[in-house]
């Protein structure tokens, strides 16, 4: 919906059903190679790195150079306590570099990804991912896999308001409902945090998602700038939004999921750190 001319499809509901019926349910994953494989290592990094910033970042604040964690229940070498309680504009820092870092993994993954789902009716331009890349490094080199590279970084920038919501709403079932379960509250606030994340992210994912998937041989597009104002003279503000509802609908459980799980093994590793020290 978000790449495809407007007035192909009339809603959600009506894309996926002409999808089903012009091409078979098979055709609802198109693109799912890329980010199998992609994704993997992305989360992984967006996750991984997330913690480090956080760690960096909360020992600058405190200077503090000593403690391992991040959340205050830490201990030195010595066996010491250590606070080391990241603020808010920290976790928004943290959030955001780690957006940015993961870019680098996550541009050519989305990249085949999109150019893979835009093949619709019609003869196929690519047989698959392998030769998607063979096609876009022979029309624009290596350096072709990371077109739009720019609305990917600025798209995944919003990691920052992810992450720093994310905190939020924690902090605030903390206080007001301080009998939740961590794993309940983990779930929810990932939920609700993504959903912070998308409402303001998206316009730059179509805008990302567009550029990505312009023609090798003739592009409409010189930069990400003159494809943002193309899909504004569409419709203004709205056509940026063009997708968003199946974007939110699965941006809750997914994301929940995720930091749900994420959380509670690294409560998990964490403890079995505490535990090894301590012998």
């Amino acid at each position: 919906m978000q790449c495809s001319p407007p007035g192909t499809y009339a809603g959600p509901l009506a894309c996926l059903m002409q999808t089903i019926r012009a091409e078979g349910p098979r055709a609802l994953y198109k693109g799912a190679t890329p980010p199998l494989i992609g994704w993997t290592i992305s989360d992984s990094m967006l996750m991984g790195s997330l913690h480090q910033y956080r760690l960096i970042i909360a020992r600058a604040e405190t200077g503090d150079w000593s403690g391992w964690r991040d959340d205050g229940k830490g201990k030195s070498k010595e066996g010491e306590s250590k606070s080391l309680q990241l603020s808010l504009p920290g976790h928004f820092l943290a959030g955001l570099l780690a957006g940015q870092t993961v870019c680098f993994v996550a541009c050519p993954t989305e990249h085949l990804k999109a150019r893979l789902q835009m093949q619709t009716t019609g003869p196929k331009l690519y047989t698959g991912p392998i030769d998607c890349a063979r096609q876009v490094v022979a029309a624009k080199g290596w350096l072709g896999l990371y077109h739009g590279f720019t609305g990917t970084l600025l798209f995944r920038s919003w990691m920052g308001v992810m992450f720093l919501s994310y905190e939020v709403i924690l902090r605030g079932f903390s206080k007001y409902a301080p009998d939740m379960q961590q794993g309940t509250a983990n779930f929810l606030a990932g939920g609700l945090a993504s959903n912070f994340f998308w409402t303001g992210a998206f316009a730059f994912d179509s805008v990302k998602n567009r550029y990505m998937t312009d023609s090798l041989t003739k592009p409409r597009y010189t930069t990400w700038r003159s494809c943002a104002r193309a899909i504004y003279a569409e419709g203004g503000p709205k056509a940026f939004y063009r997708g968003f509802v199946p974007g939110i609908l699965r941006a809750f459980p997914t994301n929940a999921s995720a930091l749900f799980v994420w959380e509670g093994v690294m409560r998990l590793m964490g403890a079995e750190k505490i535990v090894e020290k301590n012998d």
